[in-house]
């Protein structure tokens, strides 16, 4: 925030952006507005030397040598989600606020795919193509009802929780596939959480609203789309790579699904090649879940509104990059807060079902104004492990976690167990139990792990692992490596934990290359091992 009130805050906006929408800063006496699309050269060096606040889209690369160049930048703001095109890091490093506006299309991506819904029910568009070349085909084209019918919804994020209520007022009813949010809060917005299987064998209409991360990469391919009712009709105006394409093209080929519909897909701009294309059962658009004019005025007017608080009042509002916490707090916690962070991510990984509750517990020197920035250090880790959405932050995660239903419990205690003179324990809580995970810093620096759930264990919190919980019996542990050897995955690192002899045992494997699906189900089929989780940190 600026300081002085008599100096005017110049803003610089490079993209088209809607000026009209931008009216709580240029009606602002506080602010200086420079419009200026896409400058180069000499004119964008001119422009950034008093530029304070940077408003763009997506056209405009802001990188750590452009910020160089504007010594007094203290804002940069993304007028959408996205901030692919902003060097945050580098932001951070110069301690530049990056603001984006992440809600801004979620009702224009929410009623892009009911328009897909509806085209895939009446089969608007081919009736629509039949009709310009003169055909009259009134009985090919009989659709279906939506009322009456289950809709499938995988992933219960801002677009999804949107389209739960939309499908509500069709009479439909819903049922819904989101590992990270539990079935109470499912049932509270009105929907059943069931499996992805029991979802696919349910629904008459699919949509899809996940996040796209490693886990989800794929998430309906050649096995999974086995499982889908003869005839239902499939949309995706997500993330393309969340189908696999070539296996959706044989569940369209075989009739298995009746038709999808497609706003995104994994290479975009779709090649005019593609298979896809050919389909007469395909419905596509070219991405446009967030072109609408609505849209762009309202993520503008948002971001202009924020902008102003942030310079009149001091108020943060999506913000990527800074904590909202006192700067000798932070600088007192060190590495601590990345140690919460990364607990945070590796206990994410290892649950399973619905989260419900996360408890973080300070035990140890702690004072108490270091714990809330710890506690959200920790859903900042986790919710950034399970959700592709751009900046989950120190100021928006604990705001997301409420939106899912998670309960945040803080706690302390002064006498650290393990030997440790300070100790961080997240505990997540699903429907289907409760794992914690226990850390601390080393003397040296070094981030460990030093309990998993209560077994004992020593493992440095970095890189990638496989975490599997078994039976401390003879064979499991040669088992684990005559399968990773034959597989070509190269050990690293192991680590052991245990009870008591042929009791619960945990062991903690540091790889150097990806392990494969195929893989963990083969580990898996022990019968002295009871799970298989893979870390990536």
């Amino acid at each position: 925030m600026e300081n002085s009130k008599n100096h005017k805050v110049e803003v610089l906006v490079t993209d088209p952006i809607t000026v009209e929408a931008l009216a709580p800063l240029h009606d602002n006496g506080r602010f200086r507005l420079q419009v200026k699309i896409q400058p180069s050269g000499a004119e964008l060096d001119s422009l950034l030397k008093d530029c304070v606040c940077w408003l763009v889209r997506s056209q405009t690369k802001i990188t750590d040598e452009k910020m160089a160049r504007a010594p007094r930048l203290r804002v940069i703001g993304r007028a959408g989600v996205g901030v692919d095109n902003i060097d945050v890091e580098a932001a951070s490093r110069r301690g530049i606020l990056v603001m984006n506006v992440p809600g801004g299309n979620t009702l224009a991506a929410t009623e892009h795919t009911f328009a897909m819904l509806l085209s895939l029910s009446r089969m608007i568009p081919q009736a629509h193509a039949d009709l310009k070349a003169g055909l009259w085909n009134k009985e090919k084209w009989l659709g279906t009802e939506l009322a009456g019918k289950t809709l499938g919804i995988i992933g219960l994020g801002r677009i999804g929780r949107q389209v739960l209520r939309r499908a509500a007022a069709f009479e439909m009813k819903a049922v819904v596939f989101d590992p990270y949010v539990s079935e109470d809060h499912a049932q509270k917005l009105g929907a059943t959480q069931v499996s992805l299987e029991d979802l696919l064998k349910q629904s008459d209409f699919i949509t899809v609203h996940a996040s796209l991360t490693d886990k989800t990469r794929h998430l309906l391919n050649a096995e999974t789309l086995k499982w889908v009712k003869p005839g239902a009709r499939l949309v995706n105006c997500a993330r393309g790579d969340l189908i696999d394409e070539a296996a959706l093209l044989e569940a369209l080929k075989d009739g298995r699904l009746k038709g999808a519909a497609l706003d995104v897909f994994s290479r975009e701009p779709l090649p005019a090649d593609s298979p896809l294309l050919a389909m007469p059962n395909v419905i596509v658009t070219p991405h446009l879940g967030a072109s609408t004019e609505e849209a762009q005025i309202k993520v503008a007017a948002e971001l202009a509104q924020n902008i102003s608080d942030y310079f009149t009042q001091g108020s943060l509002r999506n913000a990527v990059n800074l904590p909202g916490f006192e700067t000798e707090v932070l600088e007192a916690l060190g590495s601590y807060l990345e140690l919460a962070e990364r607990l945070g991510r590796f206990a994410c990984q290892i649950v399973e079902g619905g989260l419900s509750e996360v408890e973080i517990r300070c035990s140890g020197s702690f004072p108490p104004n270091q714990r809330y920035p710890l506690a959200v250090a920790v859903l900042k880790g986790l919710l950034s492990t399970i959700l592709d959405e751009p900046g989950i932050s120190w100021v928006n995660a604990p705001m997301v976690a409420r939106q899912r239903g998670i309960r945040v419990v803080e706690t302390a205690d002064q006498d650290p167990a393990a030997g440790a003179a300070r100790l961080l324990t997240v505990k997540l809580t699903s429907d289907r139990g409760s794992h914690s995970i226990s850390g601390t810093r080393l003397a040296g620096g070094e981030l460990q792990i030093v309990q998993l759930d209560s077994l004992p264990v020593e493992v440095g919190l970095s890189g990638s692992m496989l975490v599997i919980e078994n039976q401390d019996q003879p064979g499991v542990i040669g088992w684990v490596g005559t399968v990773l050897g034959k597989h070509n995955v190269n050990i690293a690192d192991m680590r052991v934990g245990r009870q008591a002899p042929h009791g619960k045992a945990v062991m903690v494997i540091t790889v150097e290359e990806r392990v494969s699906s195929a893989v963990l189900q083969e580990l898996q089929s022990h019968s002295g091992v009871k799970t298989v989780h893979w870390v990536k940190l």
